[in-house]
């Protein structure tokens, strides 16, 4: 292998561990000495290498704080690597659900400050509820699916996506800051989420969140009908069907075959050499 090719290698290799230092922080960020130590690898090379990632947007730089965290680019290439294997696992439980309920039922991942919806079964209830197509995006805590994926995350992860979506929920008047807040603070405490006409007057939809193996919330499941399926006794058993299915997912990802992240780091350092 040319010289060159060598060191474009060992550069996408170092690069790589500064990822992995950087994936196993949920919020706030590293400062440039702790990357180093998680990396090993000098200071000079982790600065250059952190830069060059945030110029392509894998890597966050808060200048204020003087931390690094991962990057919207990067969690937008895992959401649509993760979106492709959350779909098939997810089909059979979605088609159960909606064969069970007679609803319409979705699955949503994340992007960005976004979610995406990857998939939706009608069940045979002749009034259906379509508020959402594949495919479609809404901001991150805008409907049942995607308040589920915010909800669970720390508090200064919600308070981030909420102001750097503010101006994008203006379309869904309902979903201000403050009913977001109230929403999360419901879905904390039962377990699951409750959209009362927030999106369609006379809708209800719930959702409930989907983790993988390192208990991340990965996606969502979700269960819009009319307002009356959802009277008596009928919420608690919707909500728990969904329980059971995103249960069943999440052991379904995290069964999956994976390296743990301490052999994949160590593979790499071993190529740098």
């Amino acid at each position: 292998m040319a010289e060159t090719q060598v060191s474009s290698v060992k550069t996408i290799g170092r690069a790589a561990t500064v990822l992995h230092a950087l994936s196993g922080v949920k919020t706030g960020g590293l400062r440039l000495s702790e990357v180093v130590e998680r990396a090993d690898l000098g200071k000079a090379t982790v600065h250059r290498l952190l830069q060059a990632l945030a110029d392509v947007g894998f890597v966050e730089i808060d200048e204020s704080e003087k931390v690094y965290r991962l990057g919207y680019a990067l969690y937008a290439l895992g959401a649509a690597a993760q979106g492709y294997h959350v779909v098939a696992l997810a089909k059979p439980g979605l088609q159960r659900l909606a064969a069970a309920t007679g609803d319409t039922v979705y699955l949503s991942v994340r992007d960005g400050d976004e979610v995406i919806c990857v998939d939706r079964r009608t069940g045979p209830f002749p009034i259906r509820t379509l508020t959402l197509d594949v495919g479609d995006r809404r901001p991150l805590g805008v409907g049942a699916g995607a308040l589920a994926m915010l909800a669970f995350e720390p508090d200064e992860e919600v308070d981030r996506v909420l102001r750097a979506n503010r101006a994008a929920r203006f379309a869904f008047p309902a979903f201000d800051d403050a009913l977001v807040r109230a929403q999360i603070a419901h879905a904390r405490k039962s377990g699951f989420t409750l959209n009362e006409g927030g999106i369609v007057s006379a809708m209800t939809g719930i959702g409930v969140p989907v983790r993988d193996a390192e208990d991340r919330v990965v996606a969502a499941l979700s269960l819009a009908a009319i307002r009356e399926r959802f009277e008596g006794d009928q919420l608690a058993d919707r909500v728990a069907l969904l329980r059971a299915e995103a249960d069943e997912l999440s052991r379904g990802l995290a069964a999956r075959p994976a390296a743990p992240a301490r052999q994949r780091r160590a593979r790499v350092k071993e190529e740098q050499h």
